[in-house]
């Protein structure tokens, strides 16, 4: 018998993502502020993609075997998924609060591998509560909703790295005072926010089919490895097709987080020196406004892409929206007025609500339902792979080719966004019709 998933009011759609923003804001911190935390450390330009190994590695192993054995997971008193995503954001909770006490680069490298588990424990089942909760006329509100929180976590982010260092002044130990502030923030956002979602949201039982399949094949210590291999060996063409262009998407990606601080540096502030240097530190202040833009961006125009992409066809609107973000980075690292800067993000911001949901309504119509959460994990897969590659190869591409120039990094970057888009017009796709479900969400 099929199973009616009861409607859900609009404020209880926002309650149930709420835990969204938490996890969001952890992965913000990442982004603008640990590599910053790495420079004020002493770390050399090539230095930092290796020291960033913890995202790709742990997106790579976590995301695919939580999400198959949270589809394998039930308990009446703690549900499906809830238990996953509240570890996870506890494991994020305690890393963010001992973060800034790093005093070494390995310190600082080593709680990111912790806080990544977290991050990635609780972003995968995150998103396959959705799957469950809402049926399929609800489930674009909830996406959308979960890239609304996107947008706003990372962008409070990158406000705290502009705000909070004309509050918080001078120097706590290694690092500046106002990372004490940010991390501590997101260190209580992060539980905080789904400690509300638990406690407003109840999960949906499974049917009686699905938990007599759970009897007859149980979670143990194979089954989420026998899970992935066999979605891989069954996943649709479409999907080896936008493997290609996050390739080159994700990779470009971790090239500007590693080095837009310091590439503002360079052509903004005359300077290439990070390391006890208040004018790095003002730099770094003015990239968490400047990236902070591009998540604005991102939210403002993420809805009207879903029309776009019923329009016209997903793959043509992603490929438009990666050839702006490709100009927008070829045009950063030659911007000398701080103000311009905003313009040339904003390409990336329309690029970047792209990447956080056209490309899932690209193959989502190919992916059986009833693996969605493994499935979910194999695509957060194709963006850990290339960036776990940037981290390995990067390093050396910078030194001996880009003369560890950070604007260099950035063009770098552009192009390689210009490649993924020629690589999305190969994607054989079948056309959107009727409802859209947009899967969003940032991280890895």
């Amino acid at each position: 018998m099929q199973f009616s998933k009861p409607k859900l009011s609009f404020s209880q759609i926002i309650n149930m993502n709420v835990g969204f923003f938490g996890i969001q804001y952890s992965f913000g911190l990442q982004q603008s502020a640990v590599n910053p935390i790495y420079d004020f450390l002493g770390a050399s330009p090539d230095e930092i993609p290796l020291l960033n190994l913890a995202g790709p590695m742990t997106g790579l192993l976590i995301q695919p075997i939580i999400g198959a054995m949270s589809d394998k997971t039930w308990s009446p008193r703690f549900g499906r998924r809830k238990p996953y995503f509240f570890v996870g954001a506890l494991m994020c909770s305690l890393a963010l609060f001992l973060y800034p006490f790093s005093s070494t680069l390995w310190m600082a490298a080593g709680l990111l591998w912790i806080l990544d588990v977290g991050n990635n424990t609780a972003m995968e089942p995150y998103r396959a509560f959705i799957a469950d909760k809402l049926d399929a006329s609800q489930q674009p509100t909830g996406f959308q909703a979960q890239s609304f929180f996107t947008g706003l976590g990372q962008t409070l982010v990158n406000l705290s790295i502009f705000i909070f260092p004309m509050i918080f002044l001078g120097t706590t130990g290694s690092l500046p005072t106002w990372v004490y502030a940010s991390f501590f923030l997101g260190a209580v956002c992060s539980i905080g926010s789904v400690w509300w979602s638990m406690r407003t949201t109840a999960e949906i039982p499974p049917s009686e089919e699905e938990l007599a399949e759970m009897k007859r094949n149980p979670l143990n210590i194979f089954s989420p490895f026998i899970d992935i291999i066999s979605a891989i060996r069954d996943m649709p063409k479409v999907m080896w097709q936008l493997a290609l262009v996050y390739l080159f998407q994700w990779y470009a990606l971790f090239c500007y987080w590693q080095n837009s601080s310091k590439s503002i540096a360079q052509s903004v502030w005359k300077t290439t020196t990070y390391q006890d240097n208040p004018i790095y530190n003002e730099a770094v202040s003015w990239t968490g406004l400047v990236n902070g833009w591009y998540n604005i961006v991102m939210f403002l125009v993420a809805f009207s892409l879903v029309g776009f992409a019923k329009k016209y066809s997903p793959k043509l609107v992603h490929t438009f929206c990666l050839i702006l973000a490709g100009i927008g980075f070829l045009a950063f690292p030659l911007i000398e007025n701080k103000y311009l800067l905003f313009p040339a993000i904003t390409g990336f911001g329309i690029g970047w609500a792209s990447m956080m949901g056209i490309p899932y309504l690209i193959v989502v119509g190919e992916i059986p339902k009833e693996r969605y959460g493994v499935y979910m994990g194999i695509i957060n897969m194709m963006i850990v792979i290339p960036m776990l590659i940037q981290t390995l190869t990067f390093g050396y591409i910078l030194k001996n080719f880009l003369n560890n120039d950070p604007g260099k990094a950035i063009t770098f970057a552009g192009i390689l966004l210009l490649i993924a888009a020629g690589a999305t017009l190969l994607i054989k796709a079948k056309k959107v019709e009727g409802d859209v479900n947009m899967p969003m969400g940032g991280g890895h």
